[in-house]
Protein backbone atom coordinates (compact mmCIF):
# COMPACT_ATOMS: atom_id res chain seq x y z
CA UNK A 1 0.00 0.00 0.00
CA UNK A 2 1.39 3.26 -1.11
CA UNK A 3 2.43 5.38 2.53
CA UNK A 4 1.08 9.04 2.53
CA UNK A 5 3.47 11.81 1.61
CA UNK A 6 5.51 12.27 4.57
CA UNK A 7 5.77 9.01 5.31
CA UNK A 8 8.53 6.32 5.30
CA UNK A 9 7.95 2.57 5.16
CA UNK A 10 11.48 0.81 6.81
CA UNK A 11 12.10 -2.99 6.94
CA UNK A 12 13.65 -3.23 11.00
CA UNK A 13 14.42 -6.73 12.01
CA UNK A 14 12.14 -6.83 14.16
CA UNK A 15 9.06 -5.12 12.57
CA UNK A 16 7.89 -3.07 9.65
CA UNK A 17 7.33 0.00 10.73
CA UNK A 18 5.87 2.90 9.18
CA UNK A 19 6.68 6.11 10.26
CA UNK A 20 6.17 10.23 9.22
CA UNK A 21 9.68 10.80 8.56
CA UNK A 22 10.69 12.96 11.43
CA UNK A 23 10.24 9.92 14.10
CA UNK A 24 11.38 7.21 11.78
CA UNK A 25 15.12 7.78 13.37
CA UNK A 26 13.82 7.32 17.17
CA UNK A 27 11.06 4.77 16.49
CA UNK A 28 13.49 2.64 14.74
CA UNK A 29 15.98 3.11 17.73
CA UNK A 30 13.37 1.74 20.22
CA UNK A 31 12.54 -1.36 18.17
CA UNK A 32 15.95 -2.08 18.46
CA UNK A 33 15.54 -3.26 22.10
CA UNK A 34 12.01 -4.30 21.89
CA UNK A 35 8.97 -2.96 20.35
CA UNK A 36 6.96 0.11 20.82
CA UNK A 37 4.27 -1.00 23.29
CA UNK A 38 6.93 -2.85 25.47
CA UNK A 39 8.75 0.25 25.82
CA UNK A 40 5.91 2.96 25.93
CA UNK A 41 4.49 0.53 28.74
CA UNK A 42 7.47 0.56 31.22
CA UNK A 43 8.62 4.16 30.23
CA UNK A 44 9.38 6.34 33.65
CA UNK A 45 7.62 9.15 32.26
CA UNK A 46 4.46 7.27 30.78
CA UNK A 47 1.05 8.27 31.12
CA UNK A 48 -1.03 5.50 30.70
CA UNK A 49 -4.54 5.47 29.03
CA UNK A 50 -7.27 3.03 30.06
CA UNK A 51 -9.01 1.40 27.58
CA UNK A 52 -9.50 -2.21 25.96
CA UNK A 53 -5.78 -2.45 26.06
CA UNK A 54 -4.29 0.30 28.53
CA UNK A 55 -2.21 2.78 26.10
CA UNK A 56 0.40 5.02 26.97
CA UNK A 57 1.87 8.79 26.75
CA UNK A 58 5.21 9.07 26.40
CA UNK A 59 7.85 11.37 24.98
CA UNK A 60 9.70 10.50 21.91
CA UNK A 61 13.66 9.47 22.40
CA UNK A 62 14.31 12.79 20.45
CA UNK A 63 12.77 15.00 23.33
CA UNK A 64 10.96 17.14 20.73
CA UNK A 65 7.03 15.10 20.96
CA UNK A 66 4.66 13.38 23.20
CA UNK A 67 2.84 10.23 21.53
CA UNK A 68 0.60 7.39 23.10
CA UNK A 69 1.26 4.27 22.31
CA UNK A 70 -1.55 1.44 21.78
CA UNK A 71 -0.94 -2.19 21.03
CA UNK A 72 -3.96 -3.23 18.81
CA UNK A 73 -6.35 -6.10 20.31
CA UNK A 74 -10.00 -7.40 18.74
CA UNK A 75 -12.93 -6.41 20.81
CA UNK A 76 -16.53 -8.89 20.78
CA UNK A 77 -17.42 -12.21 21.03
CA UNK A 78 -14.18 -13.91 19.31
CA UNK A 79 -11.94 -11.31 21.34
CA UNK A 80 -11.12 -14.11 23.92
CA UNK A 81 -9.65 -16.56 20.85
CA UNK A 82 -8.29 -13.82 18.02
CA UNK A 83 -6.54 -11.16 20.92
CA UNK A 84 -3.94 -9.43 19.80
CA UNK A 85 -3.77 -11.85 16.15
CA UNK A 86 -4.68 -10.13 13.00
CA UNK A 87 -4.57 -11.07 9.53
CA UNK A 88 -1.87 -9.39 7.67
CA UNK A 89 -1.53 -6.21 7.01
CA UNK A 90 -3.85 -5.54 9.89
CA UNK A 91 -5.63 -2.58 10.62
CA UNK A 92 -2.77 -0.17 10.84
CA UNK A 93 -2.70 0.68 7.69
CA UNK A 94 -6.06 1.00 7.42
CA UNK A 95 -6.25 3.46 10.39
CA UNK A 96 -3.16 5.71 9.30
CA UNK A 97 -5.44 6.46 5.57
CA UNK A 98 -8.02 6.80 7.66
CA UNK A 99 -6.60 9.46 10.12
CA UNK A 100 -5.05 11.37 7.08
CA UNK A 101 -8.57 11.50 5.70
CA UNK A 102 -10.30 12.72 8.73
CA UNK A 103 -7.55 15.60 8.78
CA UNK A 104 -8.07 16.31 5.05
CA UNK A 105 -11.61 16.89 5.62
CA UNK A 106 -11.40 18.88 8.56
CA UNK A 107 -12.55 16.26 11.20
CA UNK A 108 -10.27 17.06 14.68
CA UNK A 109 -8.35 13.16 15.44
CA UNK A 110 -5.34 12.74 16.31
CA UNK A 111 -2.91 12.33 13.83
CA UNK A 112 -1.22 8.59 13.40
CA UNK A 113 2.47 9.43 13.76
CA UNK A 114 3.43 5.83 13.24
CA UNK A 115 2.59 2.40 12.95
CA UNK A 116 4.41 -1.48 13.76
CA UNK A 117 3.76 -5.10 12.13
CA UNK A 118 5.43 -7.52 13.92
CA UNK A 119 5.46 -11.28 13.00
CA UNK A 120 3.21 -13.68 15.18
CA UNK A 121 3.48 -17.16 13.62
CA UNK A 122 3.32 -17.73 9.96
CA UNK A 123 -0.18 -16.38 9.12
CA UNK A 124 -0.86 -13.47 11.62
CA UNK A 125 0.77 -10.68 13.26
CA UNK A 126 0.65 -8.23 15.66
CA UNK A 127 0.98 -3.79 15.40
CA UNK A 128 1.29 -1.07 17.40
CA UNK A 129 0.31 2.61 16.53
CA UNK A 130 1.82 5.85 17.81
CA UNK A 131 -0.36 8.77 17.43
CA UNK A 132 0.03 12.36 18.58
CA UNK A 133 -1.06 12.80 22.42
CA UNK A 134 -3.42 15.38 22.82
CA UNK A 135 -3.06 16.95 26.97
CA UNK A 136 -4.62 18.08 28.81
CA UNK A 137 -7.20 15.55 27.50
CA UNK A 138 -10.09 12.69 29.26
CA UNK A 139 -12.65 10.96 27.04
CA UNK A 140 -16.10 11.70 27.24
CA UNK A 141 -16.40 8.71 29.85
CA UNK A 142 -14.49 10.45 32.17
CA UNK A 143 -15.77 13.28 31.81
CA UNK A 144 -19.61 12.53 32.24
CA UNK A 145 -18.01 10.90 35.66
CA UNK A 146 -17.01 14.34 36.30
CA UNK A 147 -20.52 16.20 34.90
CA UNK A 148 -22.32 16.53 37.93
CA UNK A 149 -24.62 19.16 36.95
CA UNK A 150 -27.15 20.11 34.04
CA UNK A 151 -24.73 23.11 33.08
CA UNK A 152 -21.56 20.68 32.99
CA UNK A 153 -23.37 18.07 30.56
CA UNK A 154 -24.41 21.33 28.73
CA UNK A 155 -20.94 21.95 27.92
CA UNK A 156 -20.15 18.75 26.88
CA UNK A 157 -22.95 18.83 24.66
CA UNK A 158 -21.60 22.14 23.27
CA UNK A 159 -18.28 20.65 22.47
CA UNK A 160 -19.68 17.34 20.65
CA UNK A 161 -21.82 18.76 18.72
CA UNK A 162 -19.72 20.44 16.09
CA UNK A 163 -17.63 16.97 15.47
CA UNK A 164 -21.19 15.24 14.75
CA UNK A 165 -22.12 17.82 12.40
CA UNK A 166 -18.88 17.33 10.72
CA UNK A 167 -18.94 14.11 10.65
CA UNK A 168 -22.23 14.39 8.87
CA UNK A 169 -21.22 17.04 6.47
CA UNK A 170 -18.60 14.91 5.14
CA UNK A 171 -20.08 11.19 5.19
CA UNK A 172 -18.20 9.96 7.83
CA UNK A 173 -19.57 7.06 9.43
CA UNK A 174 -17.19 5.12 13.04
CA UNK A 175 -19.59 1.62 13.33
CA UNK A 176 -18.06 2.19 16.70
CA UNK A 177 -18.85 5.69 18.26
CA UNK A 178 -18.84 5.04 21.75
CA UNK A 179 -18.36 7.07 24.81
CA UNK A 180 -14.63 5.81 24.63
CA UNK A 181 -14.13 7.16 21.27
CA UNK A 182 -14.45 10.80 22.26
CA UNK A 183 -11.69 12.66 23.41
CA UNK A 184 -12.57 16.05 25.08
CA UNK A 185 -9.10 17.51 25.16
CA UNK A 186 -7.05 21.16 24.95
CA UNK A 187 -6.88 23.81 27.13
CA UNK A 188 -9.91 25.17 28.87
CA UNK A 189 -9.95 28.20 26.16
CA UNK A 190 -9.27 25.89 23.26
CA UNK A 191 -11.28 22.59 23.87
CA UNK A 192 -12.67 20.54 21.47
CA UNK A 193 -14.06 16.79 20.84
CA UNK A 194 -11.77 14.41 19.02
CA UNK A 195 -12.60 11.44 17.34
CA UNK A 196 -10.75 8.22 18.32
CA UNK A 197 -10.09 4.79 17.02
CA UNK A 198 -10.51 5.81 13.41
CA UNK A 199 -9.04 2.05 11.63
CA UNK A 200 -12.98 1.10 10.61
CA UNK A 201 -14.68 4.07 9.71
CA UNK A 202 -16.18 4.08 6.36
CA UNK A 203 -16.41 7.35 4.09
CA UNK A 204 -19.82 7.74 2.02
CA UNK A 205 -22.06 10.61 0.46
CA UNK A 206 -21.32 13.68 2.42
CA UNK A 207 -24.20 15.24 3.93
CA UNK A 208 -26.00 11.17 3.85
CA UNK A 209 -28.68 11.81 6.84
CA UNK A 210 -28.23 7.39 6.73
CA UNK A 211 -24.62 8.05 7.99
CA UNK A 212 -25.87 10.90 10.40
CA UNK A 213 -28.53 8.90 12.15
CA UNK A 214 -26.08 5.84 12.09
CA UNK A 215 -23.62 7.65 14.09
CA UNK A 216 -26.22 9.34 16.32
CA UNK A 217 -27.81 5.85 17.18
CA UNK A 218 -24.65 4.15 18.09
CA UNK A 219 -23.70 7.25 20.10
CA UNK A 220 -26.54 7.25 21.87
CA UNK A 221 -26.65 3.39 22.35
CA UNK A 222 -23.27 3.57 24.28
CA UNK A 223 -24.83 6.70 26.31
CA UNK A 224 -27.24 4.94 27.70
CA UNK A 225 -25.06 1.91 28.53
CA UNK A 226 -22.91 4.10 30.06
CA UNK A 227 -25.32 6.18 32.20
CA UNK A 228 -27.43 2.51 33.46
CA UNK A 229 -23.53 0.86 34.28
CA UNK A 230 -22.80 3.97 36.24
CA UNK A 231 -25.56 6.21 37.32
CA UNK A 232 -24.33 9.30 35.39
CA UNK A 233 -24.20 10.67 31.96
CA UNK A 234 -26.23 11.97 28.97
CA UNK A 235 -29.92 11.72 30.64
CA UNK A 236 -32.57 11.25 27.60
CA UNK A 237 -33.18 15.58 27.03
CA UNK A 238 -29.72 15.78 27.31
CA UNK A 239 -29.40 13.59 24.02
CA UNK A 240 -32.29 15.21 22.61
CA UNK A 241 -30.79 18.10 23.14
CA UNK A 242 -26.98 17.17 22.00
CA UNK A 243 -28.91 15.64 18.64
CA UNK A 244 -30.67 18.97 18.19
CA UNK A 245 -27.20 21.41 18.40
CA UNK A 246 -25.75 19.19 16.30
CA UNK A 247 -28.83 19.60 13.60
CA UNK A 248 -29.44 15.88 13.57
CA UNK A 249 -32.81 15.75 15.57
CA UNK A 250 -33.40 13.88 18.79
CA UNK A 251 -35.18 10.72 19.79
CA UNK A 252 -32.67 8.42 18.25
Amino acid sequence: MPQPPGYLQVQHPRAELVAAESVVAPLGEVLDRKTLYAWAATHPKRRPYAGRITAYGVPLPNGTDRVVVRHSHHGGLLARFTQDRFLPPTRAPQELEASVRLAEAGIPTPRVVAYAIYPAGRFFRRSDVVTEEIAPARDLGVALKEARDPAARRDLQILIAPLLSALAGVGVWHPDLNIKNILIGGTPEARRAYLLDVDRVRFGAPGDPVIARANLARLFRSARKWRTQHGSGFSEADLNGLAQLASLGGNR
